[in-house]
């Protein structure tokens, strides 16, 4: 089964500088796409990733979002992958906690990126049943 008929949180596709905060360094890497569930990262291959950065590795992700002033959205997880694709790493982060400013912040990007209310709020359903 391919991940994308797999997946339960639709994907948006986003760019934006954020900060990924892994095993003790802080990590400038670009946002390139976003769910209720984590997001994907790509950062500059030896840019200070520790070496041993692996799957379900605790990390917190930082999004300052651009033109709403302090606006953002932080959420703590865990690495779900690590890909090395040319000069670029590109990280999968599955998110675990999230605070109420930063899923409000994060609901109305997907809102807004996805063009579907009513997958939406599927998603928040499922989201709130934890599946």
């Amino acid at each position: 089964m391919q991940s994308e008929q797999r997946r339960k949180f639709s994907r948006v596709h986003f760019q934006e500088g954020a900060m990924l905060q892994l095993a003790g360094y802080g990590l400038a890497c670009e946002v390139r796409d976003l769910s209720l569930k984590g997001a994907l990262l790509t950062c500059p291959a030896g840019d200070g990733l520790p070496s041993s950065a692996k799957r379900g590795e605790a990390c917190r992700l930082r999004l300052v979002l651009s033109g709403t002033g302090d606006a953002a959205v932080s959420m703590d997880g865990e690495i779900a992958h690590v890909e090395q694709i040319g000069g670029q790493l590109h990280i999968g982060m599955r998110c675990r906690e999230i605070d109420l400013d930063s899923i409000t912040h994060l609901r109305r990007l997907v809102e807004l990126n996805l063009g579907d209310a009513g997958a939406l709020d599927r998603e928040m359903a499922a989201l709130t049943s934890g599946d």
